[in-house]
């Protein structure tokens, strides 16, 4: 029908905010995945070490990932409202003096802390599970031929983990892309300019949300949410089909 041909037309000739919502969705989705990914396989690293209470370090690392979106929402929103104003009025530090949330690029930064904080623990078991995984023996004649700790990491660790990590990566950023429990709990897309139904923390998940839910927009709802499968549907095929993991189903080693 060409009312509803006029509804994608309509998402993309600026009568919508589906282009900055869709723009912030991507950027912070793939902030997120490579965050979460350098602390992940930074923790792993120094947990597969001989450190003293090295168990009760993974425990405390992983529960962030177990704790409910509702306690998360409402305890980080309470840090970033009050706590870090209140720790940048104590230091004299300008950046820390005003509410997190209420600036669009201090929003975007308390946006990636949270995410991180709750995903790097599951990146750390998997790094970990990986770690554990390299062959001793291949590490041991490295270091006979003379490598050093960066030339090993570089040529056995880093292909092995990405092997490993290839498709998990691609459901962490899939997971990204529609991190509702964070972005409305957190922030609620706010900061939220006059007269538009999208905040500038909005995700495209959120944003549908929003127009179904507070505005009654079913019809643009609709699009946003048959537009947000087919752009994941392609990126994660695509994406699967160039990794490792996919062309050599054999192993690594």
């Amino acid at each position: 029908r060409s009312s509803d041909l006029k509804n994608f037309i309509d998402i993309f000739t600026g009568k919508s905010n589906f282009l900055g919502a869709f723009k912030f969705t991507f950027i912070i989705a793939i902030c997120n995945v490579v965050c979460m990914n350098i602390a992940g396989i930074a923790i792993a690293a120094l947990l597969t070490t001989k450190i003293p209470l090295q168990s009760a370090f993974r425990v405390v690392f992983y529960l962030p990932n177990i704790i409910g979106g509702l306690i998360l929402g409402f305890v980080w929103q309470f840090i970033f409202i009050n706590g870090v104003p209140a720790i940048g009025k104590l230091l004299h530090f300008g950046p820390l003096m005003t509410p997190w949330l209420g600036t669009e690029m201090t929003a975007y930064a308390a946006i990636v802390i949270v995410s991180v904080w709750q995903g790097m623990g599951y990146v750390m078991v998997i790094m970990i599970a990986a770690l554990t995984g390299i062959s001793s023996e291949l590490v041991e004649a490295a270091k006979i031929d003379g490598a050093n700790a960066a030339q090993i990491f570089r040529k056995i660790t880093l292909p092995y983990i990405m092997f490993i990590m290839g498709p998990y990566i691609i459901t962490q950023f899939t997971g990204n892309i529609n991190n509702f429990n964070v972005i409305y709990l957190l922030s609620a897309g706010k900061p939220t300019p006059v007269g538009e139904t999208a905040g500038k923390t909005d995700l495209l998940v959120t944003w549908l949300y929003k127009l179904t839910v507070d505005y009654q927009y079913y019809n643009i709802g609709a699009v946003i949410g048959i537009l947000t499968f087919v752009v994941l549907s392609i990126v994660a095929l695509v994406t699967y089909r160039n990794t490792k993991a996919y062309k050599d189903e054999e192993g690594f080693m």
